[in-house]
């Protein structure tokens, strides 16, 4: 039976200098997106922003569904993906509706946006092929995403809380070590100069590219950005995938 781990602490009060603010409020329904035409039959996507601030749209979100869409739809039709702080899994809900019945999907969050992501993946009849996930940054793995080893790791607008910027980097070295071959597709939204901090913690550890899209000097006047991230060549030093399922106490230095 799968483990629902509570959420960090969140005071969901504190400092706006930390906090992105919400796009505007919606009232709670269904929005049918298609990722301007990406998507033959349009994703049913349940927006709820009681449950958090994932449970709304945002603007990432639609860029990097549009962009896995137009320029990775090959690459993601035997995928095994992983969306990471999924909100209600706009971004990998898309690439499973829209690139093939052999695509595997976690969708991944904390607590509080289980039920909207579970929600989703029934809205859009995919409960087969897609599994919502407690996962909180910087803590265990999942077992189910140790046994799935992503090959493919989706994460739109992470970066909006700065003290969650080294669990976040946790999350994604355990991932690196479950799969070295993976490769995330991350885009955020930069609203303060701190988040940009987050992409030169990304660069020492990581292989980082940004990316090429024929909208992205569009989405770039609104702060939008668009990379890259894969493991860096072996140094010689084994890799313990089995660290990956332990606590950040526990793991080889």
């Amino acid at each position: 039976m799968m483990s629902r781990s509570p959420s960090p602490p969140l005071n969901p009060l504190a400092v706006s200098e930390d906090l992105a603010p919400l796009p505007e409020v919606k009232q709670a329904g269904n929005a049918n997106i298609d990722f301007d035409g990406q998507l033959s039959a349009p994703l049913v996507y349940h927006e709820d922003a009681r449950s958090g601030c994932g449970g709304q749209t945002w603007p990432a979100g639609l860029v990097l569904g549009k962009h896995m869409l137009r320029y990775h739809r090959e690459q993601m039709r035997n995928a095994r993906i992983l969306e990471l702080g999924a909100g209600g899994g706009l971004v990998g809900l898309a690439v499973a509706l829209g690139c093939g019945e052999d695509t595997r999907l976690l969708v991944t969050d904390q607590q509080e946006m289980f039920g909207l992501m579970d929600t989703n993946i029934r809205l859009n009849k995919i409960e087969g092929r897609a599994k919502a996930l407690i996962l909180n940054w910087g803590e265990r793995l999942p077992e189910e995403v140790v046994s799935q080893k992503p090959n493919v790791i989706l994460a739109a607008e992470c970066v909006y809380f700065e003290p969650a910027f080294p669990l976040l980097m946790q999350t994604l070295r355990d991932l690196f070590a479950v799969n070295e071959d993976a490769i995330v597709y991350f885009c955020f939204k930069k609203r303060r100069r701190a988040d940009m901090q987050f992409v030169k913690m990304a660069k020492k550890a990581f292989l980082v590219e940004e990316l090429f899209d024929e909208d992205r000097t569009v989405f770039q006047h609104q702060a939008l950005f668009l990379f890259s991230f894969r493991s860096r060549p072996n140094s010689g030093r084994p890799t313990n995938v089995h660290n990956a399922g332990l606590p950040p106490a526990a793991r080889d230095v």
